[in-house]
C-alpha cells in the first residue's frame, strides 16, 4: 500500500492546528531574543517497528517551509532496537519545538500499529491463514492506521463502506433473512465485480450463505470447535474470516485448528499501545 501527500497533508494541518492554535507561548518567549539553528535526535525508548518517517517529515515541511535537514537511520517496517537513533533533524529551535509533538503523534501511533500487526503476522508464520484489519480506527486517521498495518505485515480489509459488499446481521435482520439479504444486494449491484461477504455467527448461518453462494463467510464470535466445523462445511466452497474478540494469543491456535483463510482484527488499530520515542536536543 502506497500513500500520498495530498491525501495525509490534510491530516497532518488538522493536527498542528489542534495543537498550535494561538502559537507556542513558551517557545515564543524563550526564542524572542535569539532562535538559533540546532540539532535533535529522535532515538527509540523501547523495541517497536517504525512507521510514520515520512509523516514525521512532513510535518517540518509544513512548519519550516522545507528549511530543515532530516537524516534518516531506519527504514519503515524495520525494528528499531532501544535506545537507537532514529532521525536527526537540524532546523530553526523554534521550528522544532513547534512541530515536536504532533510530529511524534503521528510516529508513536503509527510505529505502535505496525508493532502489533508485525507480531499478529509472526504468529501465523508458515500457515497459509493471513492477518486482517477492520474500520474499528480513529475517525479521519484511516488511511494511516490501514497503511501501518501493512507496514507491520498485516492486510487490508475494506477501506470504506463503498470498497466491498458485507452483509453483517443487522442487513440480514433487516432484509428479513440471508437469502434475501443476498438477492437485494444482487439486484442492486448485478454486474459490478464485487466479492460478497456475509457474516455468520452460527452452523445453520453458514449454510445458508453457502447456498446462497457467498463469496466469503465471516465466521463471528464462533468457538474454536463451532469455526472447525464451519470450515468443514464451507469445504472451500467459499473464502473463510475468522472474527469478534480474537488476540495475538489465540491467533496460532485459532489457525492451526480451525485453517481459516483469514483472522481479522479490530485491536490492530482501536486499542494499541503507541511506540515511544524522545526527541532531544544535542548539546
Amino acid at each position: 500500500m502506497r500513500i500520498f501527500e495530498p491525501q495525509i497533508k490534510p491530516l497532518i494541518y488538522a493536527a498542528l492546528t489542534e495543537d498550535i492554535k494561538g502559537g507556542d507561548i513558551t517557545t515564543d518567549a524563550v526564542t524572542a531574543k535569539k532562535d538559533p539553528v540546532v540539532q535533535c535526535e529522535v532515538t527509540a525508548k523501547k523495541n517497536c517497528i517504525v512507521c510514520g518517517l515520512d509523516i514525521f517529515s512532513l510535518v517540518f515541511d509544513i512548519i519550516t517551509k522545507k528549511n530543515y535537514k532530516i537524516n534518516f537511520f531506519s527504514r519503515e517496517g524495520v525494528e528499531a532496537a532501544k535506545s537507537q537513533k532514529i532521525i536527526s533533524l537540524k532546523a530553526k529551535a523554534s521550528d522544532i519545538l513547534y512541530g515536536e509533538r504532533t510530529a511524534l503523534n503521528f510516529l508513536q501511533h503509527l510505529s505502535g500499529i505496525a508493532t502489533v500487526s508485525n507480531a499478529a503476522s509472526k504468529e501465523l508464520k508458515g500457515l497459509k491463514t493471513k492477518i486482517l484489519d477492520t474500520r474499528k480506527t480513529i475517525p479521519g486517521l484511516r488511511i494511516l492506521q490501514k497503511y501501518a498495518v501493512k507496514i507491520g505485515g498485516g492486510e487490508n480489509h475494506r477501506f470504506d463502506l463503498s470498497s466491498g459488499i458485507l452483509i453483517k446481521d443487522n442487513h440480514i435482520k433487516l432484509a428479513g433473512g440471508i437469502k434475501k439479504a443476498m438477492d437485494a444486494v444482487n439486484k442492486h449491484y448485478s454486474g459490478l465485480n464485487f466479492k460478497i461477504e456475509i457474516e455468520t455467527s452460527s452452523l445453520e448461518e453458514v449454510k445458508e450463505a453457502l447456498s446462497a453462494k457467498a463469496d466469503i463467510i465471516m465466521l463471528d464470535n464462533m468457538d474454536i470447535k463451532t469455526m472447525k466445523k464451519a470450515v468443514e462445511i464451507i469445504d472451500g466452497k467459499a473464502i473463510t474470516e475468522a472474527s469478534g474478540n480474537i488476540t495475538i494469543g489465540k491467533l496460532r491456535k485459532i489457525a492451526e485448528e480451525t485453517g481459516v483463510d483469514y483472522i481479522s482484527m479490530g485491536s490492530l488499530t482501536n486499542s494499541i499501545t503507541p511506540a515511544d520515542f524522545s526527541l532531544n536536543f544535542v548539546k
